[in-house]
């Protein structure tokens, strides 16, 4: 296959196009470089001149206080650009997965969320993700939505670069003790993208890493793993104020990968014990 991959340069978007080329498909990455996606005339242009048969979606604002602040910049690039690569895809009778997230529900309770549950973003970030979902199912007829949470990997700014980072400077930390989720490897998921532009089970789906842990376990986890002597302080998040309001539950169930019949991902402390080993 050939398949077109936006934000390449990205987190998550290196670790796809690594993926796509292990799996035998030919991997056409699309970064700033190469195109706006807030041009609709530009990635109309660059996607039907590679005429893919699939494009996996990775570009995204994901900037979550920021994006508090500059609300008009994170909706031209999650909600108008999303719409412009479905409208593309769809163009040339490609399938399309788009790269959601767990900010699109309210966080509340302690069951994890089904694809099919209600959304109610809690700030701007996750309504333009929320947004991107409807364009991108809207434009496209052959669309896949997958909603991750925590991601982490070796390209990128991530919460356990951060950790890492304060380990081997403070002797403590704080991190918050009420929001729970699952984090996800970015490898992990990128094998998971793969296969699902394989098929053609179309739909919303969540991919995470199996297994949750609160923030602060998270963080303990990246002292232990690394062999930091940092110690890790819980703290509630009013204690750590932000712009943007964050979930306190983030549980995604993943019954739908298993119903569908596609490859659950590893539990997280097995992605950690990878993700350590690749960074060194």
């Amino acid at each position: 296959m050939k398949v077109v991959v936006t934000g390449a340069a990205g987190q998550l978007g290196q670790d796809v196009m690594t993926a796509l080329a292990a799996r035998g498909h030919e991997a056409i990455g699309i970064d700033r470089a190469e195109a706006d996606i807030t041009n609709e005339a530009q990635v109309t242009a660059v996607v039907t001149a590679a005429a893919p048969d699939a494009v996996i979606h990775c570009a995204a604002y994901t900037a979550v206080d920021r994006a508090e602040e500059e609300k008009d910049l994170c909706t031209r690039i999650n909600v108008d650009g999303t719409r412009f690569i479905a409208r593309a895809a769809q163009q040339c009778g490609a399938k399309l997965v788009y790269i959601s997230t767990d900010y699109v529900f309210n966080g509340q309770g302690e069951n994890p969320f089904l694809p099919t549950d209600e959304k109610a973003p809690l700030n701007h970030y996750g309504l333009t993700k929320s947004q991107g979902e409807d364009a991108a199912l809207e434009e496209c007829d052959r669309t896949f939505v997958v909603r991750t949470s925590w991601v982490f990997g070796a390209h990128g700014n991530n919460f356990i670069k951060t950790m890492r980072r304060l380990g081997t400077e403070r002797d403590e930390v704080s991190v918050v003790c009420d929001e729970v989720g699952a984090p996800t490897y970015t490898p992990d998921l990128a094998v998971l993208l793969c296969e699902m532009i394989e098929s053609d089970r179309y739909g919303v789906y969540h991919g995470t890493n199996e297994g949750v842990c609160r923030r602060d376990e998270l963080a303990q986890a990246v002292m232990d793993t690394f062999g930091l002597s940092c110690r890790v302080h819980a703290i509630t998040g009013d204690q750590y104020p932000t712009l943007a309001t964050r979930p306190h539950n983030s549980r995604l169930s993943k019954e739908c990968l298993s119903a569908a019949g596609f490859t659950r991902l590893p539990d997280w402390k097995d992605a950690l014990a990878r993700y350590a080993k690749e960074v060194g």
